[in-house]
C-alpha cells in the first residue's frame, strides 16, 4: 500500500523516536477511542458516533479519514439507499489490540488512584 504524504508527514517524528511517530499516527483526543471500539468489531458510522457522544461529527469524520490513510481501518460503503458505511480495523490496525486493551488497563489504575 502506498502511503500517503500526509501519513509520512505524521509517521516521521521529528526526533526520530518510535514513540513519537506511534503518537504522530494514533494519538490526539479521539483516534485511540475510535481504534478501542473497532477492535471490539465492525461498526457503522452512527453506532460511533453514540460511543463518542462528544466528538462532532466532522472531527469523528476526520479522525476516521486519516486512520484510513495510515491503513488503520478500513471503509466499506453499501449501495443501498440510504447508504450505509462500515469501518473495521485493517490486519494492520488489528496489531494495535493489545497495546489498546493495556492502555484501557493503565487508564482503569490510574482511575483508581485519582481521589
Amino acid at each position: 500500500m502506498a502511503t500517503s504524504s500526509l501519513a509520512r508527514q505524521r509517521s516521521q517524528g521529528k526526533s526520530g523516536c518510535a514513540v513519537e511517530s506511534a503518537l504522530a499516527v494514533i494519538g490526539g483526543r479521539w483516534k485511540g477511542v475510535v481504534l478501542y471500539w473497532l477492535s471490539k468489531g465492525t461498526l457503522r458510522f452512527g453506532e460511533l458516533r453514540r460511543l463518542l457522544p462528544n466528538c462532532t461529527q466532522r472531527m469523528l469524520t476526520l479522525q476516521l479519514r486519516e486512520l484510513e490513510q495510515d491503513g488503520l481501518v478500513k471503509r466499506t460503503v453499501f449501495a443501498e439507499v440510504p447508504p450505509r458505511v462500515e469501518y473495521e480495523l485493517t490486519p494492520f490496525g488489528k496489531s494495535l489490540e493489545p497495546i489498546l486493551v493495556a492502555l484501557r488497563d493503565w487508564g482503569e489504575r490510574y482511575h483508581r488512584r485519582l481521589p
